[in-house]
């Protein structure tokens, strides 16, 4: 779908998605997505699941998040269940939400790991590893 002011996609309650989705527009999630999301603005369905990293610009999650979060503007609704860290710059919370994990105030940074030609790694066991940039 082309970048454009005003464009979304959706993805429906009936589909499910094993793998990463990446989109440059809006995104609207009521379905599972099994891999990770990076979009420009998530809205997530209350009858959605994502086992995976979201990583946004703005979102409003109102299902189930299994996964890191990096979000710069991060609402989370009353329905929402979120079993992850969570990186954010600005926070809205309402009452009700349940997450399990950290929260860091820190999205800018927890977006952009890469310092000084030094990459920054996670390999499958959720291990931090250093590689160098070529």
């Amino acid at each position: 779908m082309a970048s454009s002011a005003g464009t979304f996609s959706v993805i429906g309650a009936d589909v499910v998605i094993k793998g990463n989705v990446s989109a440059s527009a809006d995104l609207h999630v009521d379905g599972t997505v099994q891999g990770d999301i990076s979009c420009a603005s998530l809205v997530q369905g209350e009858s959605s699941l994502v086992e995976g990293a979201i990583e946004a610009e703005t979102a409003r999650l109102s299902g189930r998040v299994k996964g890191t979060i990096t979000v710069r503007e991060l609402v989370i609704l009353r329905s929402a269940r979120i079993e992850g860290d969570v990186h954010y710059d600005t926070l809205t919370i309402e009452q009700g939400a349940q997450v399990e994990g950290r929260f860091a105030g820190d999205a800018a940074k927890a977006a952009a790991p890469v310092v000084s030609g030094q990459v920054l790694e996670l390999g499958q066991d959720e291990e931090q590893r250093l590689s160098l940039a070529g």
